[in-house]
C-alpha cells in the first residue's frame, strides 16, 4: 500500500462533515452490503473490531437518487442528492437531513463526461475557483475497488479503497471493501465520497448493459 505524504502535511484536522470524525492516527474500516438483501446503494460501515461506525440508507424520490448517511446511533449525519439533467455525472452533499442550499456542503462530478478510469473532482462549499481547482480528486478502478482519494490535484494520499475477500464473505454474499484514512482526514466525509462513487458508477455500468442490450437487439433485427 503507498504511502501517504498527508499525515504529515495536515497537522490539524481537515473537517468537512465534523471534527469529531477526524483522528490523529490511521483508520481502516470495512465497508459491507449484502449483495442478495440490502437494496442497492445500502452499506454498513465498521471498524476492524466490527464495531459500526456509520450507516448508509439509499432512498429515491421522484428523478432524484438519494442517500442518507447515519451515525453508529442512527443519527443523520449527511444526504447526498443525485443532480439531474447535467452533462456530468453530478452528485451534492447536504447536512443531516437537509436539501437545503444553507445547508450545501460539497458537490462531486466526473472529471470528463467519458471515462475509461474512475476520476472524480471534489468541490468544497467554500471553493471559489468556478469548478477549475477541485479540493480533492478520486482515481482508480471501481471494479476492482482500487480507488485512491487525494487532496486536491496532487500526490497527497487522504485515503485509498481496496477488495476485502475472505472466504466468510464469499459464502453470506457480501461485498466487502476496507478503505484506509490518514490521519486528521475526516472520515464521514470520506464515507461519502465513497458512497458516491458507488453510485456513479452503478449509473454508468447500468448505461453500457442498456446500451450492449440495444446494440443486441438492433443486430437481430438485421437478420
Amino acid at each position: 500500500m503507498a504511502e501517504s505524504s498527508y499525515a504529515t502535511m495536515a497537522n490539524y484536522p481537515i473537517s468537512v462533515i465534523g471534527s469529531q470524525y477526524c483522528t490523529p492516527n490511521q483508520v481502516d474500516v470495512v465497508i459491507s452490503r449484502k449483495v442478495k438483501t440490502l437494496r442497492y446503494g445500502e452499506f454498513v460501515v465498521s471498524d476492524m473490531n466490527g464495531n459500526f461506525v456509520f450507516k448508509v440508507k439509499g432512498t429515491s424520490f421522484g428523478w432524484h437518487d438519494k442517500r442518507v448517511i447515519l451515525d453508529a446511533a442512527d443519527n443523520p449525519l449527511i444526504t447526498l442528492k443525485q443532480k439531474m439533467l447535467t452533462e456530468h455525472s453530478r452528485w451534492n452533499a447536504f447536512k443531516g437531513e437537509s436539501t437545503d442550499n444553507k445547508d450545501f456542503l460539497f458537490t462531486i462530478k466526473t472529471a470528463s463526461i467519458f471515462q475509461l478510469k474512475t476520476e472524480l473532482a471534489v468541490f468544497l462549499a467554500n471553493n471559489n475557483s468556478k469548478e477549475k481547482n477541485c479540493d480533492y480528486l478520486i482515481k482508480g478502478n471501481w471494479s476492482d475497488r482500487s480507488c485512491v482519494i487525494y487532496a486536491g490535484d496532487s500526490s497527497a494520499i487522504v485515503a485509498q479503497m481496496h477488495k476485502k475477500i475472505t472466504a466468510k464473505s464469499l459464502l453470506i454474499g457480501k461485498d466487502n471493501f476496507m478503505v484506509t484514512m490518514y490521519p486528521n482526514i475526516d472520515q464521514a466525509f470520506i464515507v461519502s465520497l465513497i458512497v458516491i462513487l458507488d453510485a456513479i458508477n452503478a449509473v454508468n455500468n447500468a448505461a453500457v448493459i442498456g446500451a450492449a442490450a440495444g446494440l443486441g437487439v438492433a443486430s437481430g433485427a438485421g437478420f
